[in-house]
């Protein structure tokens, strides 16, 4: 893209340290973003979605993970910055909203407190006027009665409450980038649509960037404006979401769209079926790393490992071309 990136990264790189020796998690991940866009991560569980997010902001034991490439944010590489120096900026400049509320919200402590907590350390408030906030940001998430449930607390909220005091947590200190992780997993599809909209609403209102991070390929064409699809710790296609919805053209992507339930389409058909499962990360094919479970796999697959290619429509795939001409074959011959 031509607007100057938000957020970059550049070659990621976020290893664990284990008993048995260390397991790169994100391999080798770039990607960017600009101010008002949505930019959507997605792939199976185990794909490295969520260590990509948490690596952002430094969130994992740094005494057993080992971080390599950039993470620029406003041009600071946010790999190199101090602990103190990067707690200026969690929940102030770039906010995150996790996968389970209930884990993620202290029992303990009203709902007023968890979120005047981050609005006195980074802002500066006093407690009254940061409870004063706390209010205002339950009422712009859509909270009824926000006096009042700001004295309660997480036990005593519906999951699509909790996830919306999430989002006022999140958002209380008007960041210029949220993540979020999978923000609606544990919702009915009616709350699911209402949290969307809502984060869609602040983000042009804002012009915040916006990550989300999902499984759901529905949620992606709806909201995003570019699409980034992971497979085994990297990035094997990326593209603008019309693109990646018209012409997808890894062999994962094309997978993936095609298990998508069609409300047209022919019931009595099964859904297709990707084979096998994501491999274990110590056990990592040698090639390219999807081709224990790709029809089109050749001998050069399983040997080298392909580079992602392209500008615009980037995809990381030894025969892309071959398998669009031999899939459009077949699409005619039916």
């Amino acid at each position: 893209m031509q607007n100057e990136y938000l957020l970059e990264l550049k070659d990621l790189r976020t290893t664990f340290l284990t008993e048995n020796g260390p397991l790169t998690v994100v391999n080798g991940v770039s990607f960017g973003v600009v101010a008002g866009e949505t930019l959507g991560i997605v792939g199976e569980s185990g794909c490295g979605k969520s260590v990509t997010s948490e690596s952002i902001l430094r969130l994992l034991n740094e005494k057993s993970t080992r971080y390599a490439g950039e993470i620029n944010y406003k041009n600071n590489n946010l790999l190199v910055l101090s602990k103190e120096e990067m707690r200026k900026i969690r929940g102030n400049e770039i906010s995150m909203i996790f996968q389970d509320p209930m884990t993620s919200l202290n029992p303990v402590y009203t709902i007023g407190d968890q979120i005047a907590e981050s609005i006195i350390i980074h802002q500066k408030l006093t407690k009254k006027e940061a409870y004063l906030k706390a209010i205002e940001m339950l009422r712009l998430t859509g909270i009824p009665s926000p006096e009042k449930r700001v004295n309660e607390y997480p036990h005593e909220l519906s999951g699509g409450m909790r996830q919306r005091v999430m989002i006022a947590i999140a958002l209380a200190c008007e960041p210029n980038l949220l993540i979020a992780d999978e923000p609606t997993t544990a919702l009915d599809v009616t709350i699911q649509s209402q949290i969307l909209d809502l984060i869609q609403d602040l983000k042009q209102k804002s012009n915040m960037g916006v990550i989300l991070i999902t499984h759901d390929l529905g949620v992606v064409a709806e909201i995003c404006t570019r699409v980034v699809v992971m497979y085994l710790g990297e990035i094997i296609e990326e593209a603008l979401v019309g693109d990646l919805f018209d012409n997808p053209l890894h062999p994962y992507t094309r997978g993936l769209l095609k298990s998508v339930p069609q409300l047209d389409g022919d019931r009595t058909q099964k859904l297709h079926v990707i084979k096998g499962t994501v491999p274990h990360l110590s056990k990592v094919p040698q090639g390219c790393r999807f081709a224990p479970r790709c029809a089109y796999a050749t001998k050069t697959c399983e040997e080298s490992s392909p580079e992602l290619i392209g500008t615009g429509h980037k995809v990381r795939c030894w025969n892309f071309e071959a398998i669009l001409q031999k899939e459009g074959e077949l699409y005619a011959a039916q």
